[in-house]
């Protein structure tokens, strides 16, 4: 299998070195058919039928965290299972060929029909019904020796048993590891789970996970809390913005949440978390970290969801273009045009060629 070619724009380029890790992240879970409507009055009732204004398909689950690291600029490898059908064998071109993420580690699996989700975004927030099978062989069976990385992200809810070894063998061969969790459906909320936490380098929940695990009544106490487990401990509040805390440098940030129009909040957590990646990987200070990221996720559920809305260095080089351009001097744009003034040194370097957003879709004339 052919290696990747080299984005356009690398923010990395200066941390280059012949002997350095082969990829900037590695990530391994369940990739899923996404096929996302919105634009939608609300959910149908009864028998009813409810015509959607947008709709796009393209590959979901792991898939949105990868194509949200490529078009950032990272060199992405992804451990996954693929179905042997034609859902799978799209998803597979569209990850290989479009986004450049390389899938060395990855396998298809002739008898194993792809996971599919349907997501209905509506006011603001999204539904999803999914059918699918668990993978047919564990992650560490499937992947073996994981190539070398800079950063591995991981889920703290992913169930191996004995563990996902392949991400032990990671972090001895010095990758960092940055970790989430989803939403605990049980209600138990066990603090065990963040005994995972032990071997890792970033924490990135949202509130009201973070509150639940930490039992505390804020998410800065949940992030005061998580700092005390992790170097660098990330809440994100969504229409709040997020906080963090980051014991190797002593710093300490809060940054609020942009005023945008949300079409679909599908896959925005993990742009952040691409986006925080990237900045802890470039040796940012935390305030910019936080800033690129809900810059980032903002720019994403402006867009139809998942990986169709992650966005490259092209879309945030055109958002900082028209930002500076503004005529608007009320206090609002200057705190924005404050906060992101560290774009000013980034945005140059940035070719008119960079990644921008690109349409995967089955049906041709699908609006994305």
């Amino acid at each position: 299998m052919s290696t990747p070619p080299p984005p356009p724009y690398d923010p990395l380029a200066h941390l280059r070195a012949p002997d350095g890790p082969q990829f900037d992240v590695f990530l391994q879970g369940m990739v899923f058919l996404d096929i996302i409507f919105t634009g939608l009055p609300g959910m149908p009732n009864g028998g009813e039928e409810v015509w959607a204004d947008g709709m796009g398909s393209c590959p979901g689950g792991i898939a949105n965290l990868a194509v949200a690291t490529s078009r950032l600029g990272l060199r992405t490898s992804l451990g996954a299972a693929f179905g042997g059908d034609d859902y799978g064998r799209f998803m597979w071109r569209t990850l290989e060929s479009q986004e450049h993420i390389d899938l060395s580690s990855s396998r298809a699996y002739p008898d194993w029909h792809s996971p599919v989700t349907v997501s209905i975004a509506t006011e603001g927030d999204r539904n999803m019904v999914t059918h699918g099978h668990p993978a047919p062989e564990s992650a560490t069976d499937m992947i073996g020796t994981p190539p070398r990385s800079r950063a591995v992200l991981l889920d703290l809810n992913a169930d191996e048993p004995g563990g996902a070894a392949w991400a032990h063998t990671a972090r001895e061969a010095g990758a960092l590891i940055f970790a989430d969790v989803g939403w605990d459906a049980s209600g138990r909320w066990d603090p065990a789970v963040l005994d995972a936490l032990t071997d890792c380098h970033a924490f990135m929940p949202n509130a009201g996970e973070a509150m639940a695990y930490t039992r505390t009544p804020t998410p800065r106490d949940a992030m005061y809390a998580l700092a005390d487990r992790v170097p660098l401990a990330v809440v994100t509040d969504g229409p709040h913005g997020a906080v963090a805390y980051d014991s190797t440098t002593g710093e300490e940030a809060a940054v609020p949440a942009l005023r945008v129009d949300a079409i679909d909040p599908t896959g925005a957590g993990d742009v952040f978390g691409a986006a925080i990646t990237l900045g802890t990987l470039a040796q940012w200070p935390l305030a910019d970290r936080l800033a690129f990221a809900a810059l980032c996720s903002s720019l994403a559920v402006q867009e139809v969801g998942g990986s169709l809305a992650a966005p490259g260095w092209g879309d945030i080089a055109d958002w900082w273009h028209r930002t500076r351009a503004c005529p608007d001097r009320g206090a609002y744009h200057a705190a924005v045009r404050r906060r992101y003034a560290f774009l000013d040194d980034l945005v140059p370097q940035v070719p008119g060629e960079a990644v921008r957003r690109a349409q995967a879709t089955i049906a041709q004339l699908s609006d994305a």
